[in-house]
């Protein structure tokens, strides 16, 4: 996402001057692959990773819930998103290496808010959740920095661990989630909501009376 651009352009000035060692953080800085020697199946991560972003894969309806049994951390995403598929589709190219994250798409039919912690569609819709294999959700930008130090990736949010660069980043953040619909050029919430209802064949008595 633009979203980690960001983040190394609004802390790259206050770390050069506070802390010149997290220089190597930002993802602006790049890494050869002698530092990781883990991703042996990358000659060169960063064009691993460009190749992944920039050239998605067409997202499957089927949920992927069941795909890795020894998940550490599971990502609720929106497979209708074509923004935030390059995103999905970078971390679920480095998973083939750790198996750590759950792929969960939110858009899918068989979606059950009932097996994510009670996590919606709409309120997942607003911004991004992970749940931990413990059960516990992180939202906004802790939820990326949790997903990518698990496919060894943690050093692109590392800085976001201090408040004031964290205070930016989910401040940034939030707009992004605010106008993500309009943005990629798709209906508002409550006619995606609608269409939702009306796909799954569910009759509402009211406004309040369906969750999905």
């Amino acid at each position: 996402m633009a979203l980690r651009g960001v983040v190394g352009i609004a802390s790259a000035r206050v770390a050069r001057r506070r802390y010149p060692s997290l220089l190597s953080l930002t993802p602006l800085r790049l890494y050869d692959s002698a530092s990781y020697p883990h991703n042996k199946g990358f000659k060169n991560p960063i064009r691993a990773i460009h190749e992944a972003a920039v050239d998605p894969i067409t997202p499957k309806k089927d949920n992927e819930e069941h795909s890795t049994p020894n998940w550490k951390i599971k990502m609720l995403y929106d497979g209708d998103c074509p923004l935030c598929m390059r995103e999905v589709n970078m971390l679920r190219e480095r998973d083939k290496h750790y198996g750590a994250i759950k792929f969960v798409d939110i858009s899918a039919d068989d979606y059950s808010p009932e097996e994510n912690q009670g996590l919606d569609y709409k309120t997942v819709m607003g911004r991004i959740h992970a749940i931990n294999s413990d059960g516990t959700v992180v939202t906004d930008v802790e939820a990326f920095r949790r997903l990518y130090e698990e496919v060894g990736l943690g050093w692109v949010y590392a800085i976001t661990k201090y408040k004031f660069i964290g205070a930016i980043a989910d401040a940034v953040y939030g707009v992004w989630a605010k106008y993500r619909l309009q943005i990629t050029g798709r209906q508002p919430l409550e006619e995606l909501l609608e269409a939702r209802k009306k796909n799954r064949g569910e009759v509402c008595k009211d406004s309040n009376a369906c969750k999905t």
